[in-house]
């Protein structure tokens, strides 16, 4: 039986590979398209992944000082150390490192929500539909829930909501009613814009405009 890391990691590999697979004929303009994460485009989300993928915990800690502790200021060093000038070579540096389990010190959730917020931030814009494991959505969003926005996760805007997985009929919190698929039930609650028409209940307007509120801004600890 697989162990629950090994579960998370695998999935973490097939969706750095997938995701390499969907981006390999992308056209040169395509990459400057602007991303679904505020002020980096989509080669930019690509060097953050690139990035994500060869941190450790060392480097990690690291880094950050180096940065004296700007979390804003070390994924924009990430994103310039690892973003080539030719994107398909940024690419190339994902597909090598897609095997990767390094770490930050934090919960191993976190390279789920990583892997799949980021995967929505690039394929979103660009029209390219994603395909993830329902298991793993919903793990990435029970953390996200669990977690305060000031450390990358989403607690304060699903505060007094109840939000419904449409299509496994899970739920989570209790208040007013959100009921959408879970994938954007997880991209809201992570500060991404949502389509009003895609979340349900008398509480989905007010999500939406928390996650609308907090696009306004880029904060580099939401993954």
């Amino acid at each position: 039986m697989r162990t629950f890391a090994a579960a998370i990691w695998e999935t973490v590999h097939s969706e750095r590979r997938l995701l390499a697979a969907d981006l390999s004929e992308l056209r040169d303009e395509r990459w400057r398209v602007a991303s679904l994460c505020p002020g980096w485009d989509i080669h930019d989300v690509l060097a953050h992944l690139v990035d994500t993928a060869l941190t450790g915990r060392l480097s990690f800690v690291r880094d950050l000082l180096i940065d004296r502790m700007d979390f804003d200021r070390a994924n924009v060093n990430g994103i310039a150390r690892e973003k080539r000038q030719n994107p398909q070579n940024t690419l190339g540096a994902l597909q090598e490192a897609a095997a990767l389990r390094r770490t930050p010190p934090a919960n191993l959730a976190t390279r789920l929500v990583e892997a799949i917020v980021h995967g929505e931030d690039i394929r979103r814009p660009l029209g390219i539909p994603g395909c993830y494991p329902e298991r793993a959505v919903a793990q990435a969003l029970a953390y996200q829930l669990r977690t305060p926005v000031s450390f990358g996760g989403g607690r304060e805007r699903a505060a007094g909501l109840r939000l419904i997985d449409r299509k496994t009929g899970a739920a989570w919190g209790q208040g007013d009613v959100v009921e959408a698929d879970s994938i954007d039930l997880l991209l809201a609650v992570s500060g991404r814009l949502v389509a009003k028409e895609k979340l349900k209940g008398s509480g989905a307007s007010r999500l939406v405009d928390t996650a609308a509120g907090r696009s306004a801004g880029h904060e580099s600890r939401h993954r």
